[in-house]
């Protein structure tokens, strides 16, 4: 497969922290290198026209896994693999059930979110030898999940999951959009509904703290007339929540990114030093957005054109999530945009805590 690269210019945040002046007092990037350059690795090959590329997730064998989500019920979508040793990109299956976000758990087991709009409203763990997947959860308190749409695992191989609702025309049961967690027995909690449309999520290095985006568009996919006016868009926003030793919210929520009328970020990491990668989907500004626990920004990769209109379809360069590799890849950045997996080196290492011990 023939590669493109695109160059992209770096916006270096207004203030950075004395370690990253160098001795001349130039200004350095503490986290993306000087020229980066993103690398194009897979671009979709149906011959379909809607949805987006989604979810990116190391395998424990290094691999990269990610998922095709078309719009409509027609088609049910694909999990992907992609090798950086050989640089091919090969279906692991194309049913997917309108997977979302992935993530490896404790024992090697591929996790999916499952969304609504003809889609399964569940989580998954799929075996990799056999390529059949289990329904792990489907329902809380008897009533069927929303859409559940991103989700990180811990050191100890509980699920956190966010559940909100962009699209589908299925009933909703549930009255709220919440954060669960999915425990080892299989028993499932809520964590958190203080939180208007949780999207992306993910943990702190030392598991206390929790990250949570709130990405409010005002889309819920059911009963939308014809000719009805634009949904209301509320809060698009950075959480923390702070955890205590069981792995429960302990403290007040603390917003570290306001995004205001722009949209927000979708998925999000962390890495080993706790800063958080998020992927930010203003039209005015689509990008990488790095900020260091404390809400900070470090660093901003753009990743398309700025000040964009129009539908959906025209839209161009939108992240919609990210991860790092593992081993040699450990300074590799994963990220999908619009339809397409690229990938780019950064100055920083990863942190899977499900993975810690292949590393």
């Amino acid at each position: 497969m023939r590669w493109i690269v695109l160059t992209i210019t770096i916006l270096i945040c207004n203030c950075v922290t004395s370690p990253f002046i160098r001795a001349d007092g130039i200004k350095q990037n503490p986290i993306f290198p000087d020229n980066v350059k993103l690398e194009l690795l897979f671009t979709r090959q149906a011959k379909i026209n809607s949805g987006l590329t989604e979810g990116p997730a190391v395998a424990p064998d290094g691999s990269i896994y990610f998922t095709d989500m078309p719009f409509g019920k027609a088609d049910h979508g694909m999990i992907l693999r992609f090798d950086p040793k050989t640089q091919r990109t090969t279906v692991f299956t194309n049913d997917s059930g309108k997977s979302n976000g992935l993530a490896f758990d404790t024992n090697g087991f591929l996790i999916s979110c499952d969304g609504a709009d003809g889609g399964g409203r569940r989580l998954i763990r799929w075996d990799l030898k056999t390529g059949k997947g289990t329904t792990l959860v489907d329902r809380f308190h008897a009533k069927r999940l929303n859409a559940p749409n991103d989700l990180c695992i811990d050191s100890q191989g509980r699920i956190y999951f966010t559940d909100p609702r962009y699209i589908g025309d299925e009933p909703r049961e549930l009255k709220y959009r919440a954060v669960y967690r999915l425990n080892k027995d299989l028993s499932i909690i809520e964590i958190t509904r203080d939180v208007e449309k949780p999207n992306g999520i993910t943990l702190s290095p030392d598991e206390r703290t929790l990250y949570v985006g709130d990405h409010n568009n005002g889309s819920d996919g059911i009963n939308v007339a014809p000719n009805a006016p634009p949904p209301t868009k509320g809060a698009m926003k950075v959480y923390e929540f702070p955890l205590d030793k069981n792995g429960l919210i302990s403290g007040p929520r603390r917003t570290l990114v306001d995004f205001g009328k722009q949209a927000g970020c979708d998925g999000m990491t962390v890495d080993a030093h706790g800063n958080i990668y998020l992927t930010c989907r203003s039209l005015k500004k689509p990008g990488l957005m790095v900020i260091d626990p404390h809400g900070k920004e470090l660093a901003f990769l753009p990743t398309g054109p700025t000040d964009q209109s129009g539908e959906f379809e025209d839209w161009r360069g939108i992240p919609s999530n990210v991860e790092f590799g593992i081993g040699d890849e450990k300074n590799i950045l994963y990220v999908t945009i619009d339809k397409s997996l690229y990938r780019v080196r950064v100055k920083t290492e990863g942190h899977h805590p499900t993975l810690r011990r292949k590393q």
